[in-house]
């Protein structure tokens, strides 16, 4: 059962980052003006697999353009099918580019905290550790926290951009 309109109702927020294949329908809740809904169709995938969608460099410059124009004063919230890969990898993703200055580590101890469940989209960090040129260490940091706790669907949870 998708949460996204209790998410976004519960926490006020006004921006919303949709990461799921092409062919699931998605509801943008009423509260998010279409221009502050991004969607990026891609699969949950590891490695490129015909007739699936992976994620690219498109995928995460359009990721990394949505979120550096995100102001802040209110939440932003990421979800993809069951909260648990292609979400929590960009949430890692949008900090690690909106805090430049915290370690990858650090960031992914904080998801890991935050979320039991999240295993990161491992294809989708790589891609984002190569356009923000981490040097591997963006993979190399949710490959440290491991894969998360086995789960259907996640629950909502929050990070914060600042330390």
């Amino acid at each position: 059962m998708s949460l996204v309109s209790e998410t976004v109702a519960g926490t006020g927020a006004d921006r919303l980052i949709t990461l799921i294949n092409s062919a699931t329908p998605v509801t943008r809740p009423a509260s998010i003006l279409p221009e502050r809904h991004l969607f990026i169709a891609v699969n949950d995938i590891i490695e490129p697999t015909e007739g699936l969608t992976a994620p690219s460099r498109e995928h995460v410059s359009a990721l990394l353009d949505f979120g550096r124009a995100w102001d802040r004063r209110q939440p932003l919230v990421v979800h993809c099918f069951a909260g648990i890969s292609r979400s929590t990898a960009a949430a890692f993703i949008l900090v690690c580019a909106l805090a430049p200055d915290r370690r990858e580590e650090e960031i992914a101890g904080a998801l890991r905290a935050a979320s039991p469940f999240a295993t990161p989209n491992r294809l989708l960090v790589s891609v984002a550790d190569a356009v923000l040129r981490r040097d591997g260490r963006m993979l190399a940091a949710v490959d440290g926290i491991g894969m998360g706790v086995l789960a259907e669907q996640s629950v909502p949870f929050h990070m914060s951009v600042s330390a």
